[in-house]
């Protein structure tokens, strides 16, 4: 496994993919590092999940260098504006991903598609975007983790078309919570959370925008990532005028559904992952996420009059509610048309389309009434509701 995984062998190997060399600002070395000693050392690696993650480090090497190629090539890019994004900024399982599909059927809004993430080279183009031969490489591929692990579709959809996440973007600069969700890797998770400077990784988040955007636009991004709940400082820092939604659920039903999505996961590429251990570890970062977001309400890093709140069982009770309450709270229209095809999504997509996702806290085998008296400041400062 240490000759599969070793950070110096997948950087050449990226360069002889893509046939570049030159990866931008040079801070993306120590999250690679980082996240290849815990990879070694922590993950626990089978050989297919070896193979795995080696091959997810060198696309995301690849995709950097391209990017940092087509940036050179193309200087006016740099002064090219990313109008100011609306962000959906809630824990994993509250509701985010039903919400980002939703304000992604206007046509108003960009949302960054999960085929133009992992090939954003070249820049889609309008007249091809629905078209384009990338959208079905990128489906193949992810039929083949359908496949591998068939119950993971009925816990979080994926689809080449469909809107892809932040952190997948931010892990070309490997400051993403996209890999402790994917492997075990707690010491580059607490080095990710608590010392690695997240100002780097959302400066990349703005360059592969303006990639993207190049030659397709729209109003306004639309996008969606719960590890934007850890570092709310350093999105808005880069983006200031960027407008918020927060979903809040039962932290405790938060913890149990993540845990289980967590397994389901991992276990493709570590024979020893266990819900337990998957629970114990994620809670404390869970736990500390919603505690970051309380503070970044009480210190007005968020500022209120640019965030709105979502309980999930208000948006689970009435979908379209809360997405006109969106509209009017940004100031946005909300017209008959989106509506419709708003609904119309709803409607081909009901919530277990692909199965349902069956959980329960008692797997875990935390403490319910410790863990829920450490959520208690989130809890009372959202007034959110526990589910029992």
């Amino acid at each position: 496994m240490a000759a599969l995984l070793d950070a110096d062998a997948l950087v050449a190997a990226a360069r002889d993919a893509a046939g570049l060399d030159d990866f931008g600002d040079a801070g993306w070395r120590d999250g690679l590092d980082r996240l290849v000693a815990g990879l070694c050392d922590e993950a626990a690696l089978n050989d297919r999940g070896g193979m795995a993650a080696a091959g997810d480090v060198v696309s995301h090497l690849a995709t950097r260098l391209q990017v940092v190629d087509w940036h050179r090539r193309h200087p006016d890019l740099a002064r090219d504006d990313v109008a100011p994004p609306i962000v959906i900024v809630g824990q994993a399982r509250t509701g985010t991903t039903i919400l980002f599909d939703l304000l992604a059927q206007d046509p108003a809004h960009r949302v960054p598609r999960t085929w133009e993430v992992d090939r954003p080279i070249p820049p889609p183009e309008t007249a091809t975007y629905d078209t384009d031969p990338r959208i079905d490489e990128v489906q193949a591929q992810l039929d083949l983790v359908d496949l591998a692990i068939p119950e993971f579709k009925a816990m979080h959809p994926m689809g080449a078309r469909l809107g892809q996440e932040c952190v997948r973007i931010t892990g070309g600069d490997f400051r993403s919570m996209i890999f402790p969700t994917q492997y075990h890797v707690p010491s580059y998770a607490h080095w990710l959370l608590d010392e690695a400077d997240m100002a780097s990784a959302y400066r990349w988040h703005r360059r592969v925008l303006q990639v993207l955007q190049a030659r397709h636009r729209a109003a306004r991004w639309v996008l969606k990532s719960p590890g934007h709940i850890w570092c709310l400082d350093a999105l808005l820092a880069e983006y200031p005028g960027a407008r918020l939604v927060q979903t809040h659920r039962d932290p405790l039903r938060v913890v149990a559904s993540i845990a289980s999505l967590l397994t389901t996961l991992r276990r493709l590429a570590s024979d020893a992952t266990t819900l337990p251990a998957a629970a114990a570890e994620f809670a404390d970062y869970l736990l500390d996420g919603f505690d970051r977001s309380v503070t970044a309400r009480q210190n007005g890093t968020v500022p209120r009059d640019r965030v709105v709140d979502v309980q999930f069982r208000a948006f689970v009770g009435d979908p379209m509610a809360t997405v006109r309450a969106v509209y009017d709270r940004f100031g946005m229209d909300l017209s008959p048309a989106v509506e419709a095809r708003m609904r119309g999504f709803l409607a081909a997509n009901p919530q277990e389309k692909h199965g349902g996702h069956r959980y329960a806290f008692a797997d875990t085998g935390l403490d319910a009434g410790a863990l829920r008296e450490r959520a208690r400041r989130y809890q009372e400062y959202f007034d959110v509701p526990s589910e029992g």
